[in-house]
């Protein structure tokens, strides 16, 4: 029983990512973070707690050290299956020990407690849906080689269904970013923090990195961002909705360089001269003229062609995987958690690094 033990805490589990391995919980939840309580104004004694965030987590029992927060602006459905309904990151990272948590914001999902009243009125966003995912130039067009399983019209229902309401303002986004930031200081989610965001989710990731007091957030990988942040000094005039310019004092923006790993990830279906991919190129200069590790990746240059605007939900998604497997390890952030041997006679335990009930134990790491 020794030597598999030992080898356990040398190598550490598999990091294998077979699709058929199954997936080991210590754990699984949720819990409300962020947001306030506030008081009727015809009655003092009448509150309403509000405008807070949703974790939902899961935690493999032999995790890797880094948490992965999935940060959508669509729903967190993107992140559990692929267009055709097979595994999406959230298996695929958990079969790979990463700790994962899917996260909404303030108002949205299952966070739709609000503060102010909030108006839904029906539009017609299915047509809209199509193009803005980037299935195709224009409705029911799809690209050549798109990886979405185009002859299947549940599983296009199943797409355009699935979205939230968003509520895409400058105060919403300062609203989500000041709740994920209460949230990457509690320590509750790990001390490295790599966000996975997608769309608007960078832009509100990206801010709560300038608003975040410590120094848990390890990383930002965000997949077609739609919205940037910028410093103060290059007069730059802040957009008045959701989707940015935000500006933010420089000393707030050079938090984003203590990052140690940001990736602004493109499909191959954007063109360089699309607008948002400039700002992508210009906001990680930025980054790394203050010293960071900022990066610009477009899918059709490293082989990845057909990618949609939710490319960690395409069709072959394993790619998208791999490449931040090797953006995680690049940046360190592929260990595991320290795990210690304590020896009681003739037995054997494994434990948990908990250094405050192992004291009196013959113990190794």
């Amino acid at each position: 029983m020794l030597l598999p033990l030992l080898a356990l805490a040398l190598t550490g589990h598999s990091a294998s990512t077979n699709p058929h391995k199954p997936i080991t919980l210590s754990s699984t939840g949720g819990f409300q973070i962020g947001g306030r309580t506030m008081s009727a104004p015809f009655n003092p004694n009448l509150t309403l707690s509000c405008d807070h965030g949703y974790m939902e987590y899961f935690l493999p029992t032999r995790p890797r050290k880094t948490s992965l927060v999935m940060w959508h602006s669509s729903s967190t459905q993107v992140w559990q299956n692929t267009w055709s309904g097979g595994a999406g990151f959230k298996d695929l990272f958990l079969r790979r020990d990463y700790p994962v948590y899917l996260w909404d914001g303030p108002r949205v999902g299952r966070a739709n407690w609000a503060c102010e009243a909030t108006v839904y009125t029906p539009a017609y966003m299915d047509t809209s849906n199509f193009v803005a995912w980037n299935f195709g130039p224009r409705y029911k067009q799809w690209w050549d080689g798109v990886r979405f399983p185009t002859e299947d019209e549940d599983a296009w229902q199943q797409a355009t269904s699935a979205r939230y309401v968003e509520y895409d303002t400058k105060s919403n986004v300062e609203l989500h970013a000041r709740a994920a930031a209460v949230a990457a200081d509690s320590g509750r989610i790990g001390r490295d923090i790599v966000y996975l965001t997608n769309s608007a989710g960078g832009l509100r990731a990206q801010l709560t990195a300038t608003l975040s007091n410590s120094t848990n957030i390890k990383g930002i990988v965000t997949y077609e961002s739609i919205g940037y942040v910028y410093p103060d000094n290059l007069n730059i005039t802040a957009g008045k909705g959701g989707f940015g310019p935000y500006v933010v004092p420089l000393e707030d923006f050079k938090k984003l360089a203590r990052v140690p790993g940001i990736q602004f990830v493109w499909g191959d279906h954007r063109a360089e001269n699309y607008s948002y991919v400039q700002e992508s190129r210009r906001v990680a200069g930025l980054i790394n003229k203050y010293g960071g590790n900022a990066e610009v990746v477009k899918l059709g240059e490293v082989g990845v062609r057909g990618a949609t605007h939710i490319p960690f939900a395409d069709l072959g998604n394993e790619d998208v995987a791999g490449l931040l497997d090797e953006f995680l390890e690049g940046n360190g952030l592929d260990g595991r958690k320290k795990i210690m041997l304590c020896y009681i006679g003739l037995h054997v335990t494994v434990y948990m690094y908990r250094p405050q009930t192992l004291g009196f134990l013959a113990c190794m790491v």
